[in-house]
C-alpha cells in the first residue's frame, strides 16, 4: 500500500512539530518546512527513534515568505517520497499592540508569513495534488478570532480572517481536482506562540482555557483522515464564534480586556 505524504509548514515547534510527530506516528512520510533547521534535525531524530511502525521525516529549512523556498521544499518532498497527498499549513505568527503605533515591519512581517505564506504552500502544493489521480487535502490552521473582533491584536486576526475566507473559496476552487480544504480553528494553545509574540505587549498571561498542543495535533490526523470542511476543537471555542455571530460587540470588549496595554485604560 502507496504511504501517504504530508506537507508541514512552521514544523519546527508548537502546533507544527506535534503535528508532524503525530502523523509519522500515523504512519504518514512526513516533509517539515521551517526556518529554524536545528529543531528540525531534532524533531527528525525523535521520529527516528519512535517505537513501531512510523513514517520517514525530511527536513527542510526555509522560510514561508519566500516563494521560491516554498516551491523547492516540494521539489524536495516529491523527490524523495515520489508523491505529496496532503498540506498543513501552519506556519504562523502573532501580534499584539495598537494597529496606529505599531512598527510597520512587524505588520508586515506577520502579514507575509500569515498570509503570503499560506498562499505560497497552497500554490507549490496543489499541482503535486493534481499529478494523483485521488486527489489530496489542504488544512489551513486558522483561529477562532478568525470571527471576532480583537483590539490590540488586530492585524493577527485580520489574517487568520483571511485564510478562513480563502478556505471556503478555494475549497470550490478545487473540487474538481478532488483536493479538500479544511479550516482549521484553534483556540488558545499551550506553545511559545504568545511569548513570540511581536508587538507592544509581550505578556502571554490570560485566563481563558487552553489546549494542549499534541491533542490539536491529534485532531488535525483526524481530520486528515475525515476530510471535513471545518474543524473546532472544543466547545468553548464554539461559544466564541458563536459570540462573535450574536453579540460582536460584546466579545470585541471582552477580547479589549484581554489584549489592551496595562498602562492605557479603557
Amino acid at each position: 500500500m502507496t504511504t501517504a505524504v504530508v506537507f508541514i509548514t512552521g514544523a519546527s515547534s508548537g502546533i507544527g512539530r506535534e503535528t508532524a510527530l503525530a502523523f509519522a506516528r500515523a504512519g504518514y512520510h512526513v516533509c517539515g518546512l521551517a526556518r529554524r533547521h536545528d529543531r528540525l534535525e531534532a524533531l527528525g531524530a525523535e521520529i527516528t527513534d519512535l517505537p513501531g511502525p512510523h513514517g520517514d521525516f525530511l527536513a527542510v529549512a526555509g522560510d514561508v515568505r519566500d516563494a521560491g523556498a516554498v516551491e523547492d521544499a516540494v521539489r524536495q518532498t516529491v523527490d524523495a517520497f515520489g508523491r505529496l497527498d496532503l498540506l498543513v499549513a501552519n506556519a504562523g505568527l502573532g501580534h499584539s499592540g495598537a494597529v496606529v503605533e505599531a512598527d510597520w515591519e512587524d505588520l508586515e512581517t506577520v502579514m507575509r508569513t500569515n498570509i503570503d505564506g499560506v498562499l505560497h504552500g497552497i500554490r507549490a502544493c496543489v499541482p503535486a495534488m493534481r499529478a494523483l489521480a485521488g486527489g489530496g487535502q489542504i488544512l489551513i490552521v486558522s483561529s477562532i478570532v478568525a470571527a471576532v473582533h480583537t483590539p490590540y491584536t488586530a492585524t493577527y486576526a485580520a489574517s487568520k480572517a483571511f485564510v478562513s475566507s480563502l478556505a471556503g473559496s478555494l475549497r470550490l476552487e478545487l473540487e474538481g481536482d478532488n483536493i479538500q480544504v479544511t479550516d482549521l480553528l484553534v483556540g488558545r494553545t499551550v506553545t511559545d506562540f504568545n511569548v513570540n509574540r511581536l508587538g507592544s505587549i509581550k505578556s502571554g498571561a490570560s485566563s481563558l482555557p487552553t489546549i494542549e498542543a499534541d491533542q490539536v495535533a491529534e485532531a488535525i490526523v483526524r481530520a486528515a483522515r475525515g476530510r471535513p470542511r471545518r474543524v473546532v476543537f472544543r466547545f468553548f471555542d464554539r461559544l466564541v464564534l458563536l459570540g462573535g455571530i450574536l453579540v460582536p460587540g460584546i466579545m470585541a470588549r471582552l477580547a479589549k480586556r484581554q489584549y489592551q496595554p496595562l498602562d492605557r485604560g479603557d
